[in-house]
Protein backbone atom coordinates (compact mmCIF):
# COMPACT_ATOMS: atom_id res chain seq x y z
CA UNK A 1 0.00 0.00 0.00
CA UNK A 2 2.81 2.20 0.76
CA UNK A 3 4.11 1.67 -3.23
CA UNK A 4 0.09 2.54 -3.91
CA UNK A 5 -0.03 5.71 -1.69
CA UNK A 6 3.34 7.01 -2.76
CA UNK A 7 2.16 6.90 -6.70
CA UNK A 8 -1.26 8.70 -5.75
CA UNK A 9 0.73 11.66 -4.12
CA UNK A 10 3.06 11.94 -6.91
CA UNK A 11 0.23 12.27 -9.14
CA UNK A 12 -1.91 14.63 -6.87
CA UNK A 13 1.50 16.80 -6.74
CA UNK A 14 2.16 16.93 -10.45
CA UNK A 15 -1.37 17.60 -11.62
CA UNK A 16 -3.34 19.19 -9.36
CA UNK A 17 -6.59 18.94 -11.63
CA UNK A 18 -6.61 15.22 -11.60
CA UNK A 19 -9.72 13.44 -10.67
CA UNK A 20 -8.52 10.00 -8.99
CA UNK A 21 -10.87 6.62 -10.01
CA UNK A 22 -10.77 3.05 -8.86
CA UNK A 23 -9.45 3.87 -5.35
CA UNK A 24 -12.31 1.41 -3.50
CA UNK A 25 -9.96 -1.28 -5.00
CA UNK A 26 -7.23 -0.47 -2.53
CA UNK A 27 -9.42 -1.98 0.29
CA UNK A 28 -7.82 -5.53 -0.27
CA UNK A 29 -6.86 -7.79 2.38
CA UNK A 30 -3.01 -6.89 1.91
CA UNK A 31 -3.60 -3.27 2.11
CA UNK A 32 -5.83 -3.78 5.28
CA UNK A 33 -3.45 -6.11 7.28
CA UNK A 34 -0.95 -3.39 6.92
CA UNK A 35 -3.37 -0.78 7.86
CA UNK A 36 -4.28 -2.61 10.86
CA UNK A 37 -0.56 -2.36 12.39
CA UNK A 38 -1.20 1.18 12.52
CA UNK A 39 -4.40 1.24 14.68
CA UNK A 40 -3.88 2.26 18.39
CA UNK A 41 -3.63 -1.23 20.61
CA UNK A 42 -4.91 0.39 23.43
CA UNK A 43 -7.53 2.14 22.11
CA UNK A 44 -11.16 1.88 23.82
CA UNK A 45 -13.65 -0.84 21.89
CA UNK A 46 -16.25 -0.01 20.37
CA UNK A 47 -20.36 -0.55 21.02
CA UNK A 48 -19.22 -4.40 20.35
CA UNK A 49 -16.64 -4.21 22.81
CA UNK A 50 -14.23 -6.18 20.60
CA UNK A 51 -10.58 -5.01 21.40
CA UNK A 52 -7.75 -4.75 19.33
CA UNK A 53 -6.18 -8.06 20.69
CA UNK A 54 -9.29 -9.43 20.82
CA UNK A 55 -9.79 -9.00 16.88
CA UNK A 56 -5.97 -9.71 16.04
CA UNK A 57 -6.75 -13.69 17.51
CA UNK A 58 -8.64 -14.10 13.98
CA UNK A 59 -7.49 -11.54 12.23
CA UNK A 60 -7.53 -12.85 8.78
CA UNK A 61 -10.95 -14.44 9.45
CA UNK A 62 -11.71 -10.72 10.08
CA UNK A 63 -10.33 -8.85 6.92
CA UNK A 64 -11.35 -11.54 4.91
CA UNK A 65 -15.15 -10.83 5.88
CA UNK A 66 -14.92 -7.15 5.24
CA UNK A 67 -13.05 -7.47 2.16
CA UNK A 68 -16.54 -9.64 0.55
CA UNK A 69 -18.69 -6.84 2.08
CA UNK A 70 -17.01 -4.76 0.34
CA UNK A 71 -17.18 -6.61 -3.16
CA UNK A 72 -20.96 -7.43 -2.55
CA UNK A 73 -21.54 -3.80 -1.56
CA UNK A 74 -23.08 -5.56 1.48
CA UNK A 75 -20.81 -3.30 3.94
CA UNK A 76 -22.96 -1.29 6.61
CA UNK A 77 -21.22 1.13 8.97
CA UNK A 78 -21.52 -0.47 12.75
CA UNK A 79 -23.06 1.99 15.83
CA UNK A 80 -20.48 4.28 16.48
CA UNK A 81 -20.20 4.43 20.57
CA UNK A 82 -20.37 8.02 21.99
CA UNK A 83 -18.19 8.54 25.33
CA UNK A 84 -17.71 12.36 26.67
CA UNK A 85 -14.16 13.51 28.19
CA UNK A 86 -13.60 16.59 30.29
CA UNK A 87 -12.75 19.87 28.59
CA UNK A 88 -11.64 22.73 30.42
CA UNK A 89 -15.58 23.29 32.15
CA UNK A 90 -17.59 21.41 29.89
CA UNK A 91 -17.05 18.07 28.35
CA UNK A 92 -16.18 16.53 24.50
CA UNK A 93 -17.81 14.26 22.79
CA UNK A 94 -16.02 11.49 21.43
CA UNK A 95 -16.96 8.68 18.74
CA UNK A 96 -15.52 5.59 18.81
CA UNK A 97 -15.91 2.88 16.18
CA UNK A 98 -15.73 -1.06 16.33
CA UNK A 99 -12.69 -1.87 15.22
CA UNK A 100 -13.27 -3.11 11.63
CA UNK A 101 -14.74 0.41 10.74
CA UNK A 102 -11.95 1.86 12.51
CA UNK A 103 -9.33 -0.27 10.09
CA UNK A 104 -11.18 0.85 6.94
CA UNK A 105 -11.44 4.41 7.96
CA UNK A 106 -7.36 4.28 8.72
CA UNK A 107 -6.98 2.94 4.96
CA UNK A 108 -9.22 5.51 3.62
CA UNK A 109 -7.56 8.24 5.66
CA UNK A 110 -4.41 6.95 4.22
CA UNK A 111 -5.68 6.55 0.70
CA UNK A 112 -7.36 11.02 1.31
CA UNK A 113 -3.81 12.28 3.02
CA UNK A 114 -1.68 11.12 -0.11
CA UNK A 115 -4.38 13.06 -2.21
CA UNK A 116 -5.27 16.48 -0.13
CA UNK A 117 -1.68 16.55 1.42
CA UNK A 118 -0.77 18.09 -1.66
CA UNK A 119 -2.98 20.52 -1.77
CA UNK A 120 -3.34 21.88 1.59
CA UNK A 121 -1.89 25.46 2.37
CA UNK A 122 1.59 25.75 4.41
CA UNK A 123 -0.37 27.55 7.46
CA UNK A 124 -2.47 24.65 8.05
CA UNK A 125 -0.86 22.72 10.19
CA UNK A 126 -3.15 20.63 12.44
CA UNK A 127 -3.83 16.67 12.07
CA UNK A 128 -0.27 16.34 9.83
CA UNK A 129 2.65 14.75 9.72
CA UNK A 130 5.30 16.44 11.25
CA UNK A 131 3.92 19.72 12.56
CA UNK A 132 2.53 19.52 16.21
CA UNK A 133 0.75 21.71 18.23
CA UNK A 134 4.24 23.23 19.74
CA UNK A 135 6.10 23.59 16.25
CA UNK A 136 2.64 25.77 15.35
CA UNK A 137 2.85 28.22 18.34
CA UNK A 138 6.47 28.93 17.75
CA UNK A 139 5.33 29.55 13.88
CA UNK A 140 3.29 31.91 15.15
CA UNK A 141 5.74 33.95 17.40
CA UNK A 142 8.03 33.71 14.66
CA UNK A 143 5.47 34.94 11.82
CA UNK A 144 4.29 37.76 14.63
CA UNK A 145 8.22 38.44 15.31
CA UNK A 146 9.69 38.96 12.39
CA UNK A 147 6.16 40.60 10.67
CA UNK A 148 4.52 43.62 10.01
CA UNK A 149 1.26 42.73 11.73
CA UNK A 150 -0.46 45.27 14.01
CA UNK A 151 -4.27 43.28 14.45
CA UNK A 152 -5.07 39.72 15.05
CA UNK A 153 -8.32 37.84 15.02
CA UNK A 154 -8.42 35.09 17.52
CA UNK A 155 -11.27 32.96 16.71
CA UNK A 156 -13.19 29.76 17.19
CA UNK A 157 -15.82 27.96 15.22
CA UNK A 158 -18.62 27.06 17.54
CA UNK A 159 -19.20 23.30 17.79
CA UNK A 160 -16.83 22.20 14.09
CA UNK A 161 -17.27 18.64 14.30
CA UNK A 162 -20.67 18.76 14.92
CA UNK A 163 -21.64 20.96 12.06
CA UNK A 164 -20.03 19.67 8.87
CA UNK A 165 -22.75 19.62 6.23
CA UNK A 166 -22.61 16.03 4.71
CA UNK A 167 -23.25 17.13 0.92
CA UNK A 168 -20.68 19.72 1.10
CA UNK A 169 -18.62 17.26 2.34
CA UNK A 170 -19.15 15.62 -0.24
CA UNK A 171 -18.76 17.84 -3.21
CA UNK A 172 -15.21 18.53 -1.78
CA UNK A 173 -14.21 15.51 -1.78
CA UNK A 174 -15.26 15.19 -5.32
CA UNK A 175 -13.28 18.10 -6.24
CA UNK A 176 -10.36 15.16 -6.37
CA UNK A 177 -12.14 12.25 -6.50
CA UNK A 178 -14.06 10.13 -9.05
CA UNK A 179 -14.93 6.91 -7.54
CA UNK A 180 -18.78 6.80 -6.20
CA UNK A 181 -18.20 3.65 -3.94
CA UNK A 182 -15.45 5.12 -2.04
CA UNK A 183 -17.38 8.26 -1.59
CA UNK A 184 -20.16 6.06 -0.91
CA UNK A 185 -18.10 4.31 1.71
CA UNK A 186 -17.59 7.57 3.64
CA UNK A 187 -20.93 9.06 3.75
CA UNK A 188 -22.04 5.90 5.09
CA UNK A 189 -19.79 6.68 8.04
CA UNK A 190 -20.85 9.86 8.11
CA UNK A 191 -24.52 8.85 8.63
CA UNK A 192 -23.25 6.43 11.14
CA UNK A 193 -26.01 5.90 14.18
CA UNK A 194 -24.47 7.23 17.25
CA UNK A 195 -25.24 5.08 20.40
CA UNK A 196 -25.22 7.53 23.43
CA UNK A 197 -23.65 6.79 26.94
CA UNK A 198 -27.66 7.29 28.38
CA UNK A 199 -28.42 4.59 25.99
CA UNK A 200 -29.56 6.97 23.50
CA UNK A 201 -29.87 6.38 19.59
CA UNK A 202 -28.85 8.96 17.30
CA UNK A 203 -29.02 9.80 13.62
CA UNK A 204 -26.53 12.68 12.75
CA UNK A 205 -27.93 15.12 10.12
CA UNK A 206 -24.30 16.62 10.34
CA UNK A 207 -21.14 16.58 11.72
CA UNK A 208 -18.39 13.43 11.74
CA UNK A 209 -17.75 11.81 14.98
CA UNK A 210 -14.60 13.55 16.75
CA UNK A 211 -12.01 10.56 17.77
CA UNK A 212 -12.95 8.72 14.41
CA UNK A 213 -9.72 8.02 12.30
CA UNK A 214 -10.86 9.77 9.78
CA UNK A 215 -12.38 12.26 11.05
CA UNK A 216 -9.21 14.43 11.31
CA UNK A 217 -8.17 14.42 7.45
CA UNK A 218 -11.87 15.13 6.69
CA UNK A 219 -11.83 18.11 8.94
CA UNK A 220 -8.59 19.72 7.63
CA UNK A 221 -10.46 18.99 3.83
CA UNK A 222 -13.51 20.66 4.85
CA UNK A 223 -12.09 23.68 5.90
CA UNK A 224 -9.21 23.36 3.25
CA UNK A 225 -12.36 24.57 1.05
CA UNK A 226 -14.32 26.31 3.28
CA UNK A 227 -11.57 28.73 4.64
CA UNK A 228 -7.63 28.39 3.68
CA UNK A 229 -8.84 29.12 0.33
CA UNK A 230 -11.13 31.75 0.75
CA UNK A 231 -8.51 33.45 2.46
CA UNK A 232 -5.56 32.80 0.47
CA UNK A 233 -7.33 34.14 -2.74
CA UNK A 234 -10.23 36.38 -2.06
CA UNK A 235 -9.01 38.20 1.40
CA UNK A 236 -5.42 38.26 1.04
CA UNK A 237 -5.58 40.15 -2.65
CA UNK A 238 -7.85 42.71 -1.27
CA UNK A 239 -6.12 44.14 1.80
CA UNK A 240 -4.30 47.21 1.85
CA UNK A 241 -1.61 45.25 3.96
CA UNK A 242 0.28 42.29 5.04
CA UNK A 243 -1.85 39.12 5.99
CA UNK A 244 -1.91 35.99 7.34
CA UNK A 245 -3.46 33.00 8.25
CA UNK A 246 -2.44 30.11 10.60
CA UNK A 247 -4.61 27.19 11.30
CA UNK A 248 -4.67 24.58 13.76
CA UNK A 249 -7.82 22.05 13.19
CA UNK A 250 -10.70 24.15 14.03
CA UNK A 251 -8.75 27.07 15.31
CA UNK A 252 -7.07 29.93 13.88
CA UNK A 253 -5.65 33.46 13.71
CA UNK A 254 -5.64 36.13 11.21
CA UNK A 255 -2.76 38.74 11.32
CA UNK A 256 -3.44 41.90 9.35
CA UNK A 257 -1.15 45.16 9.30
CA UNK A 258 -4.31 47.18 8.95
CA UNK A 259 -7.14 47.68 11.36
CA UNK A 260 -9.50 48.15 8.34
CA UNK A 261 -8.41 44.93 6.99
CA UNK A 262 -9.01 42.93 9.93
CA UNK A 263 -12.42 44.29 10.43
CA UNK A 264 -13.91 43.74 7.04
CA UNK A 265 -12.20 40.10 7.18
CA UNK A 266 -14.12 39.14 10.44
CA UNK A 267 -17.04 40.67 8.94
CA UNK A 268 -17.31 38.61 5.62
CA UNK A 269 -15.72 35.55 7.38
CA UNK A 270 -19.11 35.19 9.37
CA UNK A 271 -21.17 34.99 6.29
CA UNK A 272 -18.20 32.71 4.22
CA UNK A 273 -18.28 29.87 7.40
CA UNK A 274 -22.37 30.50 7.59
CA UNK A 275 -22.56 28.87 3.71
CA UNK A 276 -20.95 25.40 4.98
CA UNK A 277 -23.21 25.34 8.49
CA UNK A 278 -20.69 26.92 10.39
CA UNK A 279 -20.47 29.79 12.99
CA UNK A 280 -17.99 31.49 15.13
CA UNK A 281 -18.02 31.41 18.52
CA UNK A 282 -19.34 35.00 19.97
CA UNK A 283 -17.42 34.33 23.33
CA UNK A 284 -14.03 33.02 21.68
CA UNK A 285 -13.27 34.93 18.92
CA UNK A 286 -12.20 38.91 19.58
CA UNK A 287 -9.94 41.15 17.43
CA UNK A 288 -7.26 43.09 19.16
CA UNK A 289 -4.57 45.34 18.92
CA UNK A 290 -1.47 43.60 18.59
CA UNK A 291 1.78 45.45 18.00
CA UNK A 292 5.33 45.77 18.66
CA UNK A 293 4.42 49.13 19.58
CA UNK A 294 2.70 48.18 22.76
CA UNK A 295 4.71 46.27 24.78
CA UNK A 296 3.91 47.60 28.67
CA UNK A 297 0.50 45.75 29.73
CA UNK A 298 -0.41 44.96 25.72
CA UNK A 299 -3.21 42.69 25.05
CA UNK A 300 -2.32 38.99 24.80
CA UNK A 301 -4.45 35.81 22.78
CA UNK A 302 -4.45 32.29 23.80
CA UNK A 303 -3.57 29.74 21.64
CA UNK A 304 -2.81 26.15 21.80
CA UNK A 305 -2.29 26.51 25.16
CA UNK A 306 0.40 29.59 24.95
CA UNK A 307 -0.89 33.24 26.44
CA UNK A 308 0.77 35.81 23.58
CA UNK A 309 1.82 39.01 24.35
CA UNK A 310 4.35 41.76 23.54
CA UNK A 311 7.17 42.39 25.82
CA UNK A 312 10.39 44.41 26.28
CA UNK A 313 13.55 41.50 26.02
CA UNK A 314 16.84 42.38 28.02
CA UNK A 315 17.97 44.25 25.36
CA UNK A 316 15.42 46.71 25.03
CA UNK A 317 14.22 45.71 21.55
CA UNK A 318 9.89 44.39 21.58
CA UNK A 319 9.54 40.71 21.24
CA UNK A 320 6.18 37.84 21.23
CA UNK A 321 6.65 36.55 24.57
CA UNK A 322 4.92 32.76 25.18
CA UNK A 323 3.49 31.87 28.35
CA UNK A 324 1.62 28.64 29.80
CA UNK A 325 -2.43 29.95 29.31
CA UNK A 326 -3.29 30.27 33.02
CA UNK A 327 -6.62 27.62 31.99
CA UNK A 328 -3.67 25.23 30.68
CA UNK A 329 -1.59 25.58 34.23
CA UNK A 330 -4.18 24.67 36.20
CA UNK A 331 -5.62 22.11 34.41
CA UNK A 332 -2.33 20.40 34.52
CA UNK A 333 -1.89 20.73 38.38
CA UNK A 334 -5.29 19.34 38.64
CA UNK A 335 -4.18 16.63 36.67
CA UNK A 336 -0.89 15.88 38.54
CA UNK A 337 -3.57 16.29 42.17
CA UNK A 338 -5.56 13.20 40.55
CA UNK A 339 -3.15 11.15 39.64
CA UNK A 340 -1.32 11.26 42.83
CA UNK A 341 -4.43 10.88 44.82
CA UNK A 342 -5.09 7.67 42.66
CA UNK A 343 -1.59 6.00 42.96
CA UNK A 344 -0.43 7.16 46.46
CA UNK A 345 -0.01 3.49 47.25
CA UNK A 346 1.99 2.63 44.68
CA UNK A 347 5.81 1.61 44.98
CA UNK A 348 8.17 4.44 45.06
CA UNK A 349 10.47 3.68 42.39
CA UNK A 350 7.13 3.23 39.99
CA UNK A 351 5.85 6.50 41.16
CA UNK A 352 8.72 8.39 40.60
CA UNK A 353 9.09 7.06 36.77
CA UNK A 354 5.63 7.91 35.94
CA UNK A 355 6.16 11.60 37.75
CA UNK A 356 9.61 11.56 35.95
CA UNK A 357 7.59 11.23 32.21
CA UNK A 358 4.66 13.68 33.26
CA UNK A 359 7.33 16.42 34.33
CA UNK A 360 8.96 15.74 30.78
CA UNK A 361 5.99 15.67 28.88
CA UNK A 362 5.21 19.20 30.72
CA UNK A 363 9.02 20.25 29.57
CA UNK A 364 8.79 19.09 26.06
CA UNK A 365 5.72 20.80 25.25
CA UNK A 366 5.74 24.36 27.74
CA UNK A 367 10.06 24.27 27.91
CA UNK A 368 9.68 27.53 25.10
CA UNK A 369 12.37 30.33 25.78
CA UNK A 370 10.82 32.94 27.35
CA UNK A 371 8.51 30.83 29.97
CA UNK A 372 10.55 29.70 32.42
CA UNK A 373 8.82 31.02 34.95
CA UNK A 374 5.91 29.45 34.32
CA UNK A 375 7.53 25.76 33.96
CA UNK A 376 9.73 26.46 37.32
CA UNK A 377 6.38 27.78 38.85
CA UNK A 378 4.57 23.97 37.77
CA UNK A 379 7.79 22.33 38.94
CA UNK A 380 7.45 23.91 42.56
CA UNK A 381 3.76 22.96 42.71
CA UNK A 382 4.19 19.66 41.43
CA UNK A 383 6.67 19.00 44.19
CA UNK A 384 4.51 19.94 46.71
CA UNK A 385 1.31 18.01 45.93
CA UNK A 386 3.45 15.03 45.55
CA UNK A 387 5.35 15.77 49.29
CA UNK A 388 1.64 16.19 50.56
CA UNK A 389 -0.01 12.91 49.26
CA UNK A 390 3.44 10.94 50.37
CA UNK A 391 3.10 11.76 53.85
CA UNK A 392 -0.45 10.75 53.70
CA UNK A 393 1.06 6.97 52.55
CA UNK A 394 0.69 6.54 56.47
CA UNK A 395 -1.20 7.41 59.06
CA UNK A 396 2.18 9.29 60.39
CA UNK A 397 4.50 11.74 58.98
CA UNK A 398 6.69 10.06 56.93
CA UNK A 399 9.20 12.45 55.13
CA UNK A 400 10.48 15.87 55.62
CA UNK A 401 11.12 18.10 52.80
CA UNK A 402 15.20 17.55 52.85
CA UNK A 403 14.23 13.76 52.88
CA UNK A 404 11.89 14.22 49.68
CA UNK A 405 14.63 16.27 47.78
CA UNK A 406 16.95 13.48 48.50
CA UNK A 407 14.38 11.17 46.96
CA UNK A 408 13.88 13.60 43.77
CA UNK A 409 17.81 13.11 43.38
CA UNK A 410 17.90 9.80 44.05
CA UNK A 411 15.49 9.11 41.38
CA UNK A 412 16.91 11.95 38.82
CA UNK A 413 13.83 13.71 38.62
CA UNK A 414 13.95 16.71 36.11
CA UNK A 415 14.38 20.35 36.87
CA UNK A 416 12.59 22.46 34.45
CA UNK A 417 14.00 22.95 31.48
CA UNK A 418 14.02 24.67 28.12
CA UNK A 419 13.52 22.72 25.21
CA UNK A 420 12.58 25.03 22.00
CA UNK A 421 14.76 28.19 21.72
Amino acid sequence: MQTSLQGIANKAKTNTKHKFGNLYSLLNEENLSWCFNQLNKNASPGIDKISYAAYKKDLNTNILQIVDSLKSKTYKAKFVRRKYIPKGSGQRPLGIPVVSDKLLQTACSKILESIFEQDFMDFSHGYRRGRGPRSTALDIRRQIQFGNYNWVIDADIKGFFDNIDHDWMLRMLGERINDKSLLGLIRKWLKADIFEEDGKIISPVTGTPQGSSISAVLANIYLHFALDLWFEKKVKPQCRGNATIIRFADDFICCFQYANDADNCLYILKSRLKKFSLELSESKTRLIRFTRFTTYKSESFIFLGFEYRWATARSGKPLVKLRTATKKYKIAIQSIKSWIKRNRSVRLSELMLTYKSKLNGHWNYYGVCGNFEMIYRFYGKANKIIFKWLNRRSQRKSLNWREFNNILVYYKVPHPRIVAR
